[in-house]
């Protein structure tokens, strides 16, 4: 039971964090520009350290969009996209260069769509795919490599354990 409880209590801290640091890019207008910057997508690098952490960032990205004012459909699949990534991090876990990819991908794959048909934007889907791609590989593959060597480099991966 005390590694049930500490999982949840590791998801509940994780799904926090990403809330309040979607709240502060958006506060930043950093997630509103023509390439969004999402710190809170540096979180996606945990599942390398706990599978805890992949309900984490489901449930902080549907409740950060919520709190937000996103639409509904952004609200289910972006969370879903943000899901995807943080199951193929954990499955990449062993290589954290790789581990990056699955959230960049899903998401730049996912968000063009949500940008076009839930908000009806008319930027063609070619622009969308490189600016959501670009907004991710800051997000997640600097900042949430940053986030793993800090992680590495403090010795705090231990909690996750």
């Amino acid at each position: 039971m005390k590694k049930r409880t500490k999982n949840l209590v590791l998801g509940a801290l994780v799904a926090a964090l990403y809330v309040v640091m979607t709240i502060l890019a958006s506060a930043l207008g950093l997630s509103s520009q023509v390439i969004q910057v999402r710190f809170s997508e540096a979180l996606t690098i945990l599942p390398v350290f706990t599978p805890a952490a992949i309900p984490g960032l489901f449930i902080g990205c549907m409740i950060a969009n919520y709190i937000t004012g996103c639409v509904i459909w952004d609200i289910l699949f972006g969370s879903v996209a943000t899901l995807i990534g943080a199951v193929g991090t954990y499955l990449f876990r062993k290589n954290k260069y790789l581990a990056v990819l699955p959230p960049i991908l899903s998401n730049t794959i996912a968000v063009p769509f949500i940008l076009k048909y839930a908000y009806q934007l008319e930027d063609a889907m070619w622009f969308m795919f490189i600016t959501v791609g670009a907004g991710e590989l800051i997000s997640v593959g600097i900042l949430g490599l940053l986030l793993h060597q800090a992680i590495e480099k403090t010795k705090i991966s231990g909690i996750f354990e």
